[in-house]
């Protein structure tokens, strides 16, 4: 039997994906029509001997329950268990998984996944896990490792590793200086010896707080409990060189979705997965004649998700790279390409939306034209990553990104809108550019 962990973290992270995470939960944020971490609990179910998925965060129980349904009744006839379990504080990167360790290892499991909630792949489960059981019987933890840019590893875990066994000899977490152009995935197989390590850190962790004065064992004077461990530092680093930890790289597609820039990126490439592994879920391709062509919803560019519950005028023209979420309407000649359009969204007619987010509930009027700056990897770099700049650059002016609407914001018709991000529950009266509203 097998099992895996989802880490999702709590709301005080993903601060970078604001707006979009006012109103929805980050894992919870839908790419090519399905929340994010429901495409890692999708990788998962496919591995036959898979048995139960743990979502591991900090998030109220009342915002993850709701999806917790949706994918049990999903999976039901699969025979799989999924959960949530809520910490009961912000406990790192691994004090998650040591405080829920019971629930891990109960039904005596031969190991288990862990997969970062904020990352996006083509997830090789089997392929890992059949590496991991190919080692000695020494291995703890074998990593998916991907190739960056020389410049981009610098953020990322990077790690050196011999080609022939896998072993790895060197692991540092965002290193100051080069290291490795090969990156730690945030995708793990672990052997169930690994809570030995865990309960190591753990204790160590008691005596030194203990030792400065906190002997109660709830802090460290830094508001930090002892379980908070940080899986890649207390972890990773320590097992570099003992032959305990194994990396196996995979050219497999992989990126993280930190901002909200990144999600256009990862909708692509989910939408391209689909063509192989769902292609029910795509629109049909083509060139929409009339309202009598019945075989297409409208015209539509490769690859193209529509909720079933949308609705879209025949003359509008959609992809590449969209996505349409439930209740959506769509006027007559809307053009909508590299673009997500959340639930409940009104388009109005001949409006324009490139390279944005749309969010839920909101309304953008006639003739209204709605951009935003694609930032994908550069295509002229073997294995360059998304790059995730911040906001403002050292001038103080935005930097030009995807144009982004929270939810519920009202764009009146005949106005545009460029490179700009617009907080939830805004009525525009004007155009902007290069703008945040708050």
């Amino acid at each position: 039997m097998l099992k895996a962990v989802i880490l999702i973290g709590g709301p005080q992270k993903g601060t970078r994906f604001r707006p979009l995470s006012l109103d929805t939960p980050k894992p919870l944020f839908p790419l090519a029509g399905r929340p994010l971490i429901a495409h890692h609990i999708e990788a998962c179910v496919q591995l036959p001997e898979l048995k139960e998925i743990l979502i591991i965060g900090y998030y109220p129980q009342t915002q993850m329950e709701a999806f917790v349904g949706d994918m049990q009744a999903l999976y039901s006839s699969s025979n799989i268990n999924i959960r949530y379990l809520q910490e009961f504080t912000s406990l790192g990167t691994a004090g998650g998984m040591y405080h829920f360790r019971d629930q891990i290892r109960a039904g005596n499991p031969r190991a288990f996944f862990v997969l970062n909630g904020d990352v996006c792949a083509d997830f090789p489960l089997q392929e890992l896990y059949d590496f991991h059981t190919r080692r000695s019987s020494s291995a703890l933890v074998t990593i998916m490792s991907t190739e960056a840019t020389r410049q981009q590893s610098l953020h990322y875990g990077c790690l050196v590793f011999d080609r022939a066994s896998g072993a790895v000899s060197h692991y540092v977490e965002k290193p100051s200086s080069y290291v490795s152009t090969f990156i730690n995935c945030g995708v793990y197989v672990c052997s169930m010896d690994i809570f030995t390590q865990l309960a190591q850190i753990f204790h160590a962790h008691g005596l030194e707080y203990g030792c400065a004065g906190f002997s109660n064992g709830n802090g460290n004077g830094n508001g930090r409990d002892q379980g908070h461990i940080k899986w890649e530092q207390e972890v990773l680093t320590p097992l570099a060189g003992t032959n305990q930890l194994f990396a196996m790289p995979v050219p497999n597609w992989w990126s993280q979705l930190k901002t909200a820039g990144s999600a256009i990126y990862a909708n692509r490439h989910y939408l391209g997965l689909y063509k192989r592994t769902h292609p029910e879920r795509l629109a049909n391709v083509g060139s929409k004649r009339g309202e009598g062509d019945g075989n297409l919803i409208c015209t539509v560019l490769p690859d193209v998700y529509v909720h079933p519950s949308a609705t879209v005028h025949h003359s509008a023209v959609l992809g590449p790279n969209v996505a349409i979420g439930p209740g959506v309407t769509i006027g007559p000649g809307v053009r909508i390409k590299e673009s997500i359009v959340l639930e409940q969204a009104q388009i109005h007619d001949h409006t324009l939306i490139l390279h944005s987010i749309v969010g839920r509930g909101s309304t953008i009027g006639a003739w209204a034209r709605v951009e935003g700056t694609p930032s994908d990897p550069d295509p002229n770099k073997p294995f360059a990553k998304m790059e995730n700049p911040p906001l403002f650059n050292n001038e103080g002016k935005l930097n030009p990104s995807i144009t982004i609407l929270g939810c519920f914001v009202q764009v009146p018709a005949e106005k545009i809108l460029l490179n700009s991000i617009v907080l939830p529950h805004k009525e525009l009266s004007r155009s902007f550019k290069n703008e945040i509203i708050l």
